[in-house]
């Protein structure tokens, strides 16, 4: 059974060349919800997001994972719970998409293991919730950006992990591919009970995909809970210095945000 809290930090910081880019920040994250982490632009939004996959050093306990603190966890052992997309992938070598999707099994095989049947099914799975099974045999060079991205998903939940965590999973993409993104991922959490991580830009589609927000701004914390809490008129003009109204979609009835182009 799967902890109460899969991530929580507790008073964290993070100093950069004598710059504090997190200031005492602390988050709760149920298993099973979709999360956005927004701020402005140096808000210390990916560094949030990397020290929650241990990928900066943190000196204090301040980061735990299913109640454990981070750095308990061996790499091999912490890549069978986090999977991580980052916010830009380059592959150069001529992989196929399966090739690259089975590399998601590495953290479960020894040194000169090869791929079971089992992994293989797993890897065809992936590729089958994302969209990409087709592709299978398809050099990863011969790509679109929005194939690319789906591969690189799929890669991740090879990984059978507990966490997806996705720095701006939708930033390079049409606005065809970022909804084809965003909507595979919320059904896998819901469907799967995984707990979804993502760094965010685009405000709307917070409000659409994410059962809950933390807003970040110079490093804080500045408000945390449901999208429609969350994202304000209030709150808008404060942290961004937007003139917002904040209606609802005609075709979802979520939220949405409509803001002054002046």
């Amino acid at each position: 059974m799967r902890e109460k809290n899969v991530v929580q930090t507790k008073n964290l910081d993070w100093t950069y060349n004598g710059t504090k880019v997190l200031d005492d920040v602390s988050i709760t994250i149920k298993p099973g919800t979709f999360t956005g982490i927004l701020g402005p632009n140096g808000a210390g939004k990916t560094t949030l997001l990397k020290l929650i996959l241990n990928l900066l050093d943190n000196e204090k306990d301040s980061v735990l994972i299913t109640g454990k603190d981070i750095k308990t966890y061996s790499r091999k052992a912490l890549a069978k719970i986090e999977a991580y997309v980052p916010q830009s992938v380059k592959i150069d070598f001529n992989f196929t998409v399966e090739q690259v999707v089975l590399m998601g099994r590495t953290p479960f095989l020894g040194r000169f293991d090869r791929e079971s049947n089992e992994d293989i099914k797993i890897a065809e799975w992936a590729m089958q919730e994302t969209g990409v099974l087709k592709l299978r045999g398809k050099l990863i060079t011969h790509l679109s950006g929005g194939e690319l991205q789906r591969v690189v998903i799929a890669r991740a939940l090879t990984q059978e992990p507990a966490i997806l965590a996705l720095d701006e999973p939708t930033s390079h993409l049409d606005i065809h591919h970022q909804i084809n993104i965003l909507s595979i991922i919320r059904s896998l959490a819901k469907r799967k009970n995984l707990t979804i991580v993502a760094v965010l830009h685009d405000v709307n589609h917070a409000l659409e995909y994410c059962d809950n927000i933390f807003l970040l701004d110079q490093g804080k914390i500045v408000n945390s809970g449901s999208p429609e809490k969350v994202i304000t008129p209030k709150v808008m003009k404060e942290v961004y210095n937007l003139n917002v109204n904040i209606t609802k979609n005609p075709f979802t009835g979520n939220p949405y945000m409509l803001h002054d182009y002046a």
